[in-house]
C-alpha cells in the first residue's frame, strides 16, 4: 500500500549493487477503483528521477514547475527531480483495468541538485519497431534498429524498452558491457537465457549479469517484458522516503527545507 492507499506489486524497492542505478519498480493495476482512485497527493521528490509508463488508465497529475495534464493509455511522464520537485499523480475511475508502472532512477551527486524537468510523452511519440516479424519493441528510451526512442540526453545513459515476443521465437539485443539491466515479465513466459533452462514468467523479475548481450528464448508461449539498463553510479545511497540523496545528512536537510518552505529551489508558475 501507497500514496494515499494504492494497492500495488513491488517488483523491487531497495538499493542493489547489480540493479544500480534504478532503486524502485512498482507495478500497479486493479479493477477495483477502491485499489487506485486515493492516489498520491503532494508530496516532494529530490535526487531522483521517476518514469510512469501507462498501460491503461488515466492519472491526473500536477507539479511545482506548473505542469498539469493527463497520462493515459500508453503515454509516459519522465520526471527528473534534481534539486527538488513537489507534486501529485492522482488516477481517474476507468472502466476495466488501470495498470501501469513507476520506475525510480537514482541520480549521480554531480547531478542531485540538477533543475528539475518534466517530459511528458504520448503514446503516438514512441516508436514502435519489428523484428523478423516475431518482435515487437515499443522504445521509450534507446535504441533498437536503428531507432532512437523519444527520451534522450539521461544521465545514467537508460534504456527503457517494452518488449513482445511471439511463441517459438528469439530476441537478442546488445547491451553495453558494465551496464545493470534487469526484465520484468507482463505476460506470458519464457527463457532468459540460453544457458539457463529456467523457465520466467508473469510478474517475475530478471537481474542480468554483466556481459553484452540478452537472448530471450520463447516456447508456446507468447511473452511480454520491461527489458531496462542503465550506467551504474557506485555512490553511497542515502534515502528517506521520495527523496534519495549520498548521505543522511542531506536527507534531513532536505526534510527540513521542506518543513520551512525552502525546499524548490526552481521558479514556480507565476513567479
Amino acid at each position: 500500500m501507497e500514496g494515499a492507499g494504492v494497492r500495488l506489486k513491488r517488483a523491487f524497492g531497495d538499493v542493489h549493487k547489480k540493479l544500480d542505478p534504478f532503486l524502485l519498480l512498482d507495478d500497479f493495476g486493479s479493477d477495483n477503483p477502491d485499489d487506485y482512485l486515493a492516489g498520491f497527493p503532494w508530496h516532494p521528490h529530490r535526487g531522483i528521477e521517476t518514469i510512469t509508463y501507462m498501460l491503461s488508465g488515466r492519472v491526473k497529475h500536477e507539479d511545482s514547475l506548473g505542469n498539469a495534464g493527463i497520462i493515459e493509455t500508453g503515454d509516459v511522464q519522465w520526471m527528473t527531480a534534481g534539486s527538488g520537485i513537489v507534486h501529485q499523480e492522482m488516477p481517474e475511475r476507468f472502466e476495466g483495468l488501470m495498470s501501469g508502472f513507476q520506475l525510480w532512477a537514482n541520480l549521480p551527486s554531480s547531478h542531485k541538485m540538477m533543475d528539475p524537468r518534466y517530459r511528458d510523452i504520448k503514446k503516438e511519440d514512441i516508436p514502435v519497431v519489428t523484428v523478423n516479424e516475431n518482435i515487437e519493441v515499443k522504445i521509450i528510451c534507446g535504441e533498437v534498429e536503428g531507432v532512437k526512442g523519444p527520451v534522450q540526453d539521461i544521465i545514467t545513459d537508460p534504456e527503457y524498452l517494452d518488449v513482445t515476443i511471439k511463441a517459438n521465437s528469439t530476441f537478442t539485443h546488445p547491451i553495453a558491457k558494465g551496464k545493470n539491466a534487469f526484465a520484468y515479465i507482463m505476460e506470458g513466459e519464457g527463457l532468459f537465457s540460453p544457458k539457463n533452462p529456467k523457465i520466467f514468467s508473469k510478474d517475475q523479475l530478471i537481474v542480468f549479469d554483466d556481459g553484452d548481450v540478452v537472448e530471450i528464448l520463447t516456447s508456446d508461449s507468447k511473452l511480454r517484458f520491461l527489458l531496462i539498463s542503465g550506467k551504474p553510479i557506485g555512490e553511497p545511497v542515502a534515502w528517506g522516503g521520495s527523496i534519495v540523496m549520498n548521505t543522511d545528512e542531506e536527507i534531513r536537510t532536505a526534510f527540513a527545507e521542506y518543513r520551512n518552505g525552502t525546499f524548490l529551489k526552481h521558479k514556480q508558475k507565476g513567479e
